[in-house]
C-alpha cells in the first residue's frame, strides 16, 4: 500500500528554506521523495540544505530569489519547471518583520515592506505557478502564516496583519483554484524555536518564560511544522483546501 505521505516523483518549490520551518519542510518532503527547489536570498546557505539533501539520497536544486523582486520570482519559477518540468508543491514560507514595537512607531517603509514580503510575493507566486497546475488539475498550495493572526498583539502587529491577511488569501483562492483540484491552506505556527524568534527563546529563562502558557509546556521545533507541511502536500490532504492548521503546542486553546 503506497504510503498517503508518500511525495514520490513530485517537484516541491520551498521559498525561505535556507533554514528554520522552510529548511525542515523542504528536506523532510525530500525524505519523501519529493524532488526540491531551495529557495532565499543566500544561495551559499541554501547549497547547505541541498547537500545536506543529497548526502542521504535526495534531489535537490539551488535556485536563489528575493521574494520582493518580481522578476526574481518569475526567474524562480521559469528555472524550476526548466530543472524539473513542472512544479507540484508550493511552500510559500519566506516572510520578514522588520520592526518590532507599538504600530504607532511603525514607518510607512516597513510597514509597506512586510506587506510586500509576507501577502504580495505569495500572491505572484501563487499566481506563476497555478495555471500548469490548472492544467493538469492538480496542485498543493501551502502558505507559512503565524498564530499572530489570530489575536492581537502590540509589538508585531503589521507582521500578525500581514498573516491574518495570508489566511484569508488562502480562502479567497481555495474559492479560485479549489475547481481545477489545486488545493490552497495555510500552516500557522505558534512560537518556534528559529533564527527568527531567536530573541523570545535564546535564554533559558526566556524560552521558560514563552513556553509557561503552551500546554505542551515547551516551544516547537522546526520539524514540528515540517509534519503539517507534509500532510498538505499529499494525498493526505486531498479533501482539505482553504483551511488554516494551527500548530502551536496548543496556546490558542
Amino acid at each position: 500500500m503506497v504510503s498517503p505521505f508518500d511525495l514520490t516523483g513530485k517537484v516541491a518549490i520551498v521559498t525561505g528554506s535556507s533554514r528554520g520551518i522552510g529548511r525542515s519542510i523542504a528536506e523532510t518532503m525530500a525524505g519523501l521523495g519529493a524532488k526540491i527547489v531551495v529557495s532565499s536570498r543566500k544561495a551559499e546557505a541554501c547549497e547547505a540544505v541541498a547537500d545536506a539533501i543529497r548526502a542521504k539520497g535526495g534531489t535537490a536544486k539551488v535556485i536563489p530569489c528575493n521574494i520582493s523582486r518580481k522578476p526574481e520570482v518569475e526567474a524562480l519559477v521559469a528555472e524550476t519547471k526548466a530543472a524539473f518540468g513542472q512544479i507540484d508543491i508550493l511552500v510559500c514560507n519566506a516572510a520578514s518583520n522588520p520592526y518590532y514595537g507599538p504600530m504607532s512607531g511603525l514607518s510607512d517603509e516597513a510597514f509597506r515592506k512586510i506587506l510586500d514580503n509576507n501577502i504580495v510575493s505569495n500572491h505572484w507566486l501563487i499566481h506563476m505557478v497555478a495555471p500548469e497546475m490548472q492544467e493538469r488539475k492538480d496542485g498543493a498550495i501551502i502558505i507559512v502564516s503565524s498564530i499572530g493572526g489570530l489575536r492581537g498583539t502590540g509589538v508585531i502587529g503589521a507582521y500578525a496583519i500581514s498573516k491574518a491577511a495570508d489566511m484569508q488569501l488562502a480562502r479567497n483562492l481555495a474559492q479560485e483554484l479549489s475547481p481545477s483540484n489545486i488545493r490552497v491552506n495555510c500552516i500557522a505556527p505558534g512560537l518556534v524555536k528559529t533564527d527568527f524568534a531567536r530573541a523570545l527563546w535564546d535564554t533559558p529563562e526566556a524560552e521558560r518564560r514563552s513556553s509557561i502558557g503552551t500546554p505542551l509546556r515547551r516551544l516547537g521545533e522546526p520539524d514540528d511544522i515540517a509534519g503539517a507541511a507534509v500532510f498538505l502536500a499529499g494525498k493526505s490532504g486531498a479533501w482539505l483546501t482553504g483551511q488554516t492548521i494551527v500548530v502551536d503546542g496548543g496556546s490558542t486553546s
